[in-house]
């Protein structure tokens, strides 16, 4: 995960010191006019605007280091914000320099916390984890929330350190940074790294040899990543391209891939006018939908899951009838060190107010209250080689009708591209649209 760290920041300031370029994003389909699925379009001029005021704080030559925590996040064990919290790293820069970094294992952060923090109710149930701590605590699908608590678990273990902000880099990022490089080979190992295996086999080399080897010592055999980034930068560094590096830096924005929080008020509400924030939208006043899953199977299953994604709305019932089924297909033959059956809890954030009144293949249900939305927490198992279809099906408010009605689908951060259908009944027809949920959606119905 060093490498994402490396790579990762290097495009966040990157893209800071970019003079942007308008980039128009490509509409996931061509629709009908009644009705419409669309990415949620970037405000190209809003993002000109935080980059240059990221360039400012980040290049600024006035002698003062500014530090920030960055979370390591692989997400081929989903959790809520992103993917588990297995490394972090502290970055430090002064005069547009990074003048310092330091990383370490989640793990061994969390053995200096003594504090008895209860564990939220999955970790408890599914995995008998009682205490919660640093490399648990992006439960959270919203960003701003897991920055402040990754803080504060911080600072139980090393003491209070003055963050000017936080950045969170998913797995990801490594395959797709070898989109724009090509493969790559790594001094000393004999492994080819592409856009399609990266990841998982770095994962081998990191992991599968030392749980064969458990006396092996567990500071030494991450000692590959240090020679990747290596390569990485150099090969980042010669492309010359700076428009193909801006874009990319923002695709793994909007798509939450790297998430960004600021202390300063002024620049984080900046970043969040433009969506960087990976925050969970508060000021909707229509239907939503967000669906949050978290691996606590404490394996990488997350990388065989295939998600899809069907939403129906029924406005010719008394009251408006909202449908969920989500699909799972878990794509591994056989379990092994990386994978078993999969084991999620899952949280369906829905418009505040809605009432659930049918479930199928989860399990009996956890009904908060959060961010302003209601949301129904379950648990839900894919056997290996087979698929779950989980059904919920729930009441929506009054306040949702047919006229100038308008549905938010938020993307949890790390779970890749989720192929979405919706299907609207109201008593003048119906209408069905697909897309894909790879950022936050829209989808409207016009008169």
């Amino acid at each position: 995960m060093t490498i994402l760290f490396l790579a990762g920041t290097f495009f966040v300031f990157l893209y800071a010191k970019t003079n942007t370029k308008e980039f128009t994003s490509k509409s996931l389909a061509v629709f009908e006019k009644v009705s419409r699925l669309l990415p949620i379009e970037p405000d190209t001029k809003k993002e000109i605007k935080v980059a240059s005021q990221l360039a400012d704080i980040l290049t600024k030559q006035d002698d003062l280091t500014r530090t920030f925590l960055v979370l390591l996040q692989n997400n081929m064990e989903l959790r809520p914000g992103g993917g588990f919290l297995g490394q972090y790293a502290i970055l430090e820069i002064k005069n547009g320099e990074v003048i310092s970094t330091f990383v370490e294992d989640a793990n061994l952060l969390d053995q200096r916390i003594y504090a008895k923090i209860p564990a939220p109710y999955p970790f408890k149930r599914m995995m008998q984890i009682k205490k919660w701590k640093f490399r648990d605590s992006n439960f959270s699908p919203d960003f701003p929330t897991n920055a402040e608590k990754a803080e504060y678990f911080y600072s139980l273990a090393r003491g209070k350190k003055d963050f000017d902000g936080v950045i969170a880099i998913n797995a990801d990022v490594l395959n797709h940074i070898l989109e724009l490089t090509g493969p790559i080979r790594v001094p000393g190992y004999s492994a080819t790294f592409t856009s399609q295996d990266a990841s998982i086999k770095l994962e081998d080399i990191v992991e599968k040899v030392y749980l064969a080897n458990p006396d092996m010592d567990s500071r030494n055999r991450k000692a590959i990543l240090k020679s990747m980034a290596s390569v990485i930068i150099d090969k980042l560094s010669s492309l010359q391209n700076i428009p193909r590096l801006a874009k990319f830096a923002q695709e793994e924005l909007h798509n939450k891939n790297i998430m960004l929080y600021f202390k300063d008020s002024d620049l984080q509400s900046l970043v969040q006018s433009v969506h960087w924030d990976g925050s969970v939208s508060q000021d909707w006043g229509n239907d939503y939908l967000m669906l949050v899953d978290a691996n606590m199977g404490a394996l990488k299953s997350d990388y065989y899951i295939r998600r899809s994604l069907n939403y129906e709305i029924d406005f010719t019932q008394e009251k408006p009838i909202a449908t969920v089924k989500y699909l799972y297909k878990h794509t591994a033959t056989h379990g092994d060190w990386r994978t078993s059956d999969y084991h999620s809890y899952i949280r369906l954030y829905v418009p505040q107010g809605s009432n659930l009144i049918e479930r199928k293949m989860v399990s009996y249900p956890l009904i908060e209250e959060d961010f302003g939305k209601t949301y129904f927490g379950f648990i839900v198992h894919v056997l290996i080689n087979r698929e779950t279809e989980a059904l919920i099906k729930y009441e929506l408010p009054d306040y949702i009708t047919p006229d100038n009605y308008e549905l938010l689908i938020q993307k949890q951060s790390g779970i890749g591209t989720v192929p979405v259908t919706i299907h609207l009944k109201t008593s003048e027809g119906e209408f069905t649209q697909q897309g894909e949920l790879k950022k936050d959606l829209k989808f409207t119905l016009d008169k």
